[in-house]
C-alpha cells in the first residue's frame, strides 16, 4: 500500500483515501457528501446498479470487493443491512486487507457483540475498528444531520471528526459495542415516538380536527419531538418514501434478544419494544415492508378500519 497515511496522522482531503461499502438509501446520500467536500473514494456495492449515479461525478474509484476496498484505503465505512451482512463483509474480508493503522468504520445498525469481535479481529492486525451506527433518516443524511454513536477506542473516533462532522454530529459512546447498544436503546424510544404520533394523529382525523393545525399546536409542547418533524407531515400527505422497515423491526428484534439475556445475565423487560415490534412487523405483514417508519400510521388505521 506505500507509505501509511492512517491513523494517527491528520485526515486531509488530499491525503486520506476514503472506502465506502453499501450504496443504498442512506449510504448512497452520506458517501456524496464525502466526495462534495473533496475526498476521494473507492466504492463497492453488491448490486453494481447503485454505483450508476456516481460514474458521471468526478474522483470516485470503483472497487471490485470489499477486500480490494481496504487494500487501497486507509478508512472503510460500510452502511450494509444486517449482522450477517456485517459479518461476511466487515469481519470476513475489511479486517484482513487493513494495512496497519487503518481504521473500518461500520455505520450500519448491528448487534453489539459482533461489533466486539470485529474490535477484537481489526486490533489483532494492528487496525482499528470502530462501531457507529446513526439516526437521522435519509433527510438526516443528504443534510449531513445525522446523529452518530460511536463505540470502540476514544483517540480514534476523535481522530475521525472531520469526516463524521461531514455526516452529522458524533457522540463517544464508550468502548467496542456501545455505539450499537445506543443505536439500539434509540430505537426503542423512537419506536414509541412514531406508535404515539401515529394514533394521535388517527385519533385527532377520527375527532375531526384539522392535521396540519394539530401538527402545529403540539410542535411547542411536551409531544414535540424529532419524530414529528421528520415524520408528521409525511404522515398527513401520505408519503411514505425514504426507508425500509424491516430494518426497525430488525433493531427491535436485537434490542428484545439482549434485554432477555442482559448484562450479566440479568433480564431487561422492555414491553413497550415489544409491542412497537409487533406493530412494525404487521407493516411487512399488510405489503408495507418498503415503507419508511412513517408507514406505520397505515398500521393504526387498519386497524381502526380506515
Amino acid at each position: 500500500m506505500g507509505e501509511s497515511s492512517a491513523y494517527p496522522n491528520p485526515i486531509t482531503p488530499t491525503r486520506t483515501r476514503i472506502g465506502w461499502i453499501g450504496i443504498g438509501v442512506m449510504g448512497g446520500a452520506m458517501a456524496s457528501r464525502l466526495i462534495s467536500n473533496g475526498y476521494s473514494l473507492t466504492l463497492y456495492a453488491r448490486n453494481p446498479s447503485k454505483l450508476l449515479p456516481f460514474q458521471s461525478s468526478q474522483g470516485p474509484h470503483f472497487a471490485t470487493s470489499p477486500k480490494h476496498v481496504a487494500e487501497s484505503c486507509d478508512v472503510v465505512f460500510t452502511m450494509l443491512g444486517h449482522p450477517p451482512d456485517v459479518r461476511s463483509v466487515v469481519l470476513e474480508q475489511v479486517v484482513s486487507g487493513l494495512s496497519p493503522d487503518c481504521v473500518t468504520v461500520d455505520m450500519t445498525s448491528s448487534h453489539p457483540d459482533l461489533a466486539k469481535q470485529i474490535f477484537t479481529a481489526a486490533r489483532a492486525r494492528g487496525c482499528w475498528s470502530v462501531d457507529a451506527p446513526v439516526s437521522g433518516g435519509d433527510v438526516g443524511a443528504k443534510d449531513g444531520n445525522l446523529a452518530i454513536f460511536a463505540g470502540g477506542e476514544s483517540a480514534v473516533v476523535e481522530w475521525l471528526k472531520p469526516l463524521f462532522e461531514i455526516l452529522g454530529k458524533v457522540t463517544y459512546m464508550g468502548q467496542a459495542g456501545c455505539g450499537q447498544s445506543c443505536k439500539i436503546a434509540n430505537q426503542i424510544a423512537i419506536s414509541s415516538n412514531l406508535v404515539g404520533l401515529s394514533e394521535g394523529l388517527v385519533f385527532a382525523e377520527q375527532a375531526g380536527v384539522d392535521l396540519k393545525q394539530f401538527l402545529e399546536a403540539i410542535r411547542g409542547g411536551a409531544a414535540g419531538s424529532n419524530a414529528l418533524e421528520l415524520f408528521g407531515d409525511r404522515m398527513i400527505q401520505r408519503n411514505w418514501g425514504g426507508g425500509f422497515i424491516g430494518y426497525m423491526v430488525k433493531d427491535l428484534g436485537m434490542g428484545l434478544d439482549f434485554g432477555d439475556k442482559g448484562e450479566d445475565d440479568k433480564a431487561v423487560v422492555l414491553p413497550g419494544a415489544s409491542l412497537n415490534k409487533q406493530l412494525f412487523s404487521s407493516m411487512v405483514a399488510i405489503g408495507n415492508g418498503m415503507h419508511g417508519p412513517q408507514g406505520l400510521i397505515t398500521v393504526i388505521q387498519r386497524i381502526n378500519g380506515k
